[in-house]
């Protein structure tokens, strides 16, 4: 099928999509798979391939991400029952202020995202946005879109973050000048596209705290958990997925203590330890009876269902237009037009985002088209450094239905589908922009 066919499928899927769910209120997780099936008929895949696609696209998101928020909701969950995250809440907004309470809401997370996936990170740490709102003006959107951002900055732009690493290892990058021009981009990314954007965009966009986490823990002054040991405990699974990232540098490979370090860092063990540890580290010697925990614990677990199908739905969508051949013939098209090459990464990357919904697959699709002008040019390992922070902006613009993250937002925060438009999709192509920029001025300079 020829170029612009593929991506006026492309194109019409995604409108068709935000119709179904914007406007006949379809629901999302229907109108995901309705969209798929019709997209994989039109896109000229075959009949037989196109369930095994929609298959391989739930599993392939489900597969991880299903456990993260399955335990990282109960660890949430757990932190807000004890007190946990409101004593780091009421200590965050007296340091910061409640009128800067958004400003630390951005630090924690490009911080606390550095060892961690995106969707690790967030489940992790958007219980102290709902703690630090119930003391605020309680609407989300001031608070949420730097968290959101600080993580979303980390996992583009910063070493050791997945991929960045991909990005490093793909365009044989300098690490040490990776690691710089992706703070040089990361940090002014994070500031414009959270705080700044937060801040103005929370005057005409208004999330309120969700119904279940309103309340405030019952809990009396004596029985809360001390300040310090309740950041120990948010801290604890990123300190283990840390100790696994750096660790592993130092450790001979296959020895038995790197396999310890790489099953003990894995997120899915160190969010279930984390788990145990709030349970009967905390709760228990709070006095919470096993049937409180078991309450809690099943309470977590109801919204992350609907969290998930969604989700899920949403890289059916993805893997099918991935499938479909949409973007290599995007990519080839754009590198025909003869863009400069800082520029031709991010417009790439960003083109084959838009179209397919996955940073990682834009990052890959992107690589593969631009090395073989990399190698041609030869360009320094300094200068693909900066070229890789060019692919890594481009690869998290304009994330729409189509994208797993931009489900996740919505449901994680209750906001509609033009809520997060505004906020999420608004904030990530801030992000990424901003990011690619600093990418292209390092890469005139070097």
């Amino acid at each position: 099928m020829s170029t612009p066919t593929l991506v006026l499928t492309a194109v019409g899927s995604v409108l068709l999509l935000l119709f179904l769910v914007m406007k006949a209120r379809m629901h999302a997780f229907v109108a995901l798979l309705l969209v798929s099936v019709g997209t994989g008929l039109f896109s000229g895949m075959p009949l037989t391939d196109i369930a095994a696609t929609m298959e391989k696209g739930m599993g392939g998101t489900l597969g991880f991400l299903a456990v993260v928020v399955a335990l990282g909701s109960m660890f949430g969950r757990i932190l807000h029952e004890t007190g946990a995250l409101d004593q780091i809440a009421r200590r965050m907004v007296g340091w910061f202020g409640e009128s800067r309470a958004y400003l630390a809401m951005g630090i924690v997370g490009l911080i606390c995202a550095l060892p961690l996936f995106f969707e690790v990170a967030i489940m992790l740490l958007i219980g102290m946005v709902f703690a630090v709102a119930r003391r605020t003006d309680g609407n989300l959107v001031k608070l949420l879109i730097p968290l959101f951002a600080g993580v979303a900055a980390a996992a583009a732009f910063l070493l050791p973050g997945p991929t960045p690493m991909l990005l490093a290892s793909q365009m044989h990058a300098d690490f040490g000048w990776m690691i710089a021009i992706g703070l040089a981009a990361a940090i002014p990314a994070m500031l414009v596209a959270g705080p700044l954007f937060g801040r103005f965009i929370s005057q005409y966009v208004t999330i309120p705290v969700p119904q279940s986490e309103m309340s405030e823990p019952e809990l009396s002054g004596d029985v809360m958990p001390s300040f310090g040991f309740s950041v120990a405990l948010v801290l604890f699974p990123l300190v283990l997925v840390g100790l696994k990232t750096i660790g592993t540098l130092f450790v001979q490979q296959g020895s038995t203590l790197y396999d310890w370090m790489e099953l003990i860092g894995h997120p899915f063990i160190s969010i279930l330890l984390a788990c145990l540890l709030a349970i009967y580290g905390l709760a228990w010697r709070q006095g919470m009876s096993k049937e409180r925990v078991m309450e809690v614990c099943s309470a977590a677990l109801q919204p992350a269902g609907i969290i998930l199908l969604v989700t899920g739905a949403g890289g059916v969508f993805k893997q099918v237009l991935v499938d479909s051949g949409v973007g290599p013939a995007l990519g080839n098209a754009l590198i025909d037009t003869g863009l400069p090459v800082a520029l031709a990464c991010f417009v790439l990357a960003a083109a084959i985002r838009i179209i397919q919904g996955s940073a990682t697959v834009a990052c890959l699709t992107t690589v593969g088209l631009i090395m073989p002008v990399v190698e041609v040019l030869n360009f320094d390992s300094a200068q693909r450094a900066a070229l890789s922070v060019c692919i890594g902006g481009g690869a998290i613009v304009f994330s729409h239905v189509n994208d797993a993250g931009f489900w996740l937002f919505g449901k994680l925060t209750g906001a509609t589908e033009l809520q997060t438009l505004k906020t999420w999709t608004v904030m990530e192509t801030i992000l990424g922009t901003t990011g690619a920029l600093v990418g292209m001025i390092a890469f005139a300079l070097l």
